[in-house]
């Protein structure tokens, strides 16, 4: 369970504050009743949840590249932490293919600087380095990844990941652990939610598509992925930080957030569900893709079930009525700041049932 009693106050310093899961995890903070000093590059679309739902008027918002090593140290030693989350990243497969050397420099390089200015704060406790399920070396296997699976990945952006993962193990046993500051890992599914405007993803896509009355343009619609609403996942990193900040020696690991079972689906899945939900909508074959992605992903989430006591709690039928419901809410123009909050009570009401 999230104990409100336990962030309030806390100074967290958290990277990608701008970005989706960044934007949902800064209002959840702010919540809770932490004091929060976002680092990021401007938000990444236009529109953004940031600005839809009025975040800069919540936090500290610091706009800054984590590949600028100067500035990243200086705004981060000035706040003095007590606990670090970094989820600044490129994160679309795609894109990596069009742009591998930048995303090796930000999710590689960006994230050593954000370990390598951590070394320096008196007052830090627990770092969490969010980085992606596709981390893993993907072996076409039908059943979940574990945390102690080889790291790798065919693409430039799952490379990246795991290379990033690499580099949290050895900050960890060669800086952190000594100093008894608290370094773990996530490892999220495919996650989903409100607020999502990222080009080529399959949810943004959707949505874009049926505001056009037009046809929902597919890369692989026979890809499995392990689903899960952003909450979900964002639920996980809070309780970790809990337990990493009072008993960093046991929890400075990697840890796997991801669905049940039940939701791990295939694209067509998700696209015949969302036109049910909105009937008269239809989809097509993109016949032009010719990058690689992986047929199958899922995730082993049992060391969490056993070990954290988390486990979802939204599946993804109410996920997939919750973003229709926020994205009709948003073109209705209601304000995005109150919805997402009463978003996140009821997830905190029905995750304590």
């Amino acid at each position: 369970m999230i104990n409100k009693s336990f962030w309030s106050e806390r100074r967290v310093f958290l990277t990608g504050h701008t970005g989706f899961k960044g934007s949902w995890l800064s209002l959840w903070l702010h919540l809770l009743g932490a004091k929060v000093r976002g680092y990021s590059l401007k938000p990444p679309t236009t529109p953004s949840l940031f600005e839809e739902a009025n975040i800069k008027k919540i936090i500290d918002s610091q706009i800054g590249d984590i590949t600028d090593k100067t500035l990243l140290q200086e705004k981060m030693l000035e706040f003095e932490p007590d606990i670090i989350i970094h989820m600044a990243a490129q994160s679309l497969v795609k894109y990596s293919y069009k742009s591998p050397v930048e995303t090796y420099e930000v999710n590689v390089i960006g994230t050593a600087n954000v370990l390598e200015a951590a070394r320096s704060c008196p007052k830090l406790r627990a770092i969490i380095n969010v980085t992606s399920d596709k981390c893993y070396e993907n072996d076409g296997r039908s059943y979940g990844y574990k945390e102690d699976d080889p790291l790798g990945g065919y693409d430039p952006y799952s490379s990246s990941k795991g290379c990033s993962e690499l580099l949290t193990s050895s900050y960890r046993r060669s800086f952190f652990n000594v100093k008894g500051v608290g370094l773990a890992s996530a490892r999220a599914g495919n996650v989903i939610g409100g607020g999502d405007w990222a080009n080529n993803r399959l949810l943004p896509d959707i949505l874009r598509s049926f505001e056009k009355n037009e046809p929902v343009i597919i890369r692989n619609p026979n890809a499995i992925r392990p689903w899960q609403h952003v909450l979900e996942p964002l639920s996980g990193y809070l309780l970790l930080l809990q337990k990493l900040f009072k008993e960093p020696k046991l929890y400075s690991e990697s840890w796997n957030f991801g669905p049940s079972n039940d939701d791990i689906k295939s694209v067509k899945w998700i696209i015949n569900n969302m036109i049910g939900l909105c009937p008269g909508n239809s989809w097509k074959l993109d016949e032009k893709i010719n990058v690689h992605e992986s047929s199958m992903l899922s995730l082993d989430i049992s060391k969490v079930l056993n070990n954290l006591e988390w486990s979802p709690s939204w599946n993804l039928q109410i996920a997939l009525k919750r973003i229709l419901k926020w994205h009709r809410d948003w073109l209705d123009g209601a304000d995005m700041h109150e919805i997402c909050i009463s978003e996140i009570n009821e997830f905190t009401k029905d995750s304590q049932r």
